[in-house]
């Protein structure tokens, strides 16, 4: 349980230390995000490890028909997260999201919890909606705008696709390390 809170404190310093020490972090010029990469690596492995490791303490009980809401989710998750590479309003809805990668962070977060009811699961879902919910709250009191002149998906259909292409790709990931995303 340690190296999953260590983790998700590294996590959650990794993408917040340029707004918690903005000069420190323009002090270091383009080294910054070589900086916050290893930071956010280095927290991800310590996550994973911690998660895995973490004894299952159960808080609540969980469903085989929350599966197939979960995926739904998930694939909607995919699908907001990527309207970053949309011009605003392309998408068929939610194009006008202000913050399209942290609500989709947001909507993974919570449709593994719809499928995870344990302690383990609380603290690192749980956490991360709360890092993303802070971020969202800190990017919009100092004013910031996500620039998505750079969209390069100009198709809705196109920006579907490859929301579900996403999801197929990380449904075989979770598949090969032995989680059925499907259930059974």
């Amino acid at each position: 349980m340690i190296l999953l809170i260590l983790g998700l404190i590294l996590w959650v310093a990794g993408h917040l230390w340029n707004r918690w020490f903005p000069s420190a972090y323009a002090g270091l010029g383009k080294a910054a995000y070589a900086v916050s990469a290893v930071m956010i690596i280095a927290a991800v492995i310590l996550i994973v490890v911690g998660y895995r490791a973490t004894e299952i303490f159960v808080l609540w009980p969980t469903y085989p028909a929350l599966v197939g809401l979960n995926n739904l989710l998930m694939l909607l998750a995919f699908y907001v997260y990527m309207q970053t590479t949309t011009p605003r309003g392309t998408a068929y809805f939610l194009g006008n999201l202000k913050h399209p990668q942290l609500s989709g962070f947001c909507i993974w977060a919570v449709a593994h919890l719809l499928v995870n009811g344990d302690l383990a699961s609380l603290i690192l879902w749980g956490g991360l909606i709360a890092w993303a919910m802070a971020e969202v709250i800190l990017i919009t009191k100092q004013g910031e705008k996500f620039d998505r002149s750079k969209a390069f998906v100009k198709s809705p259909l196109l920006h579907l696709g490859i929301s579900l292409v996403v999801f197929v790709v990380v449904a075989g990931i979770h598949t090969a390390l032995g989680v059925n995303p499907f259930g059974g």
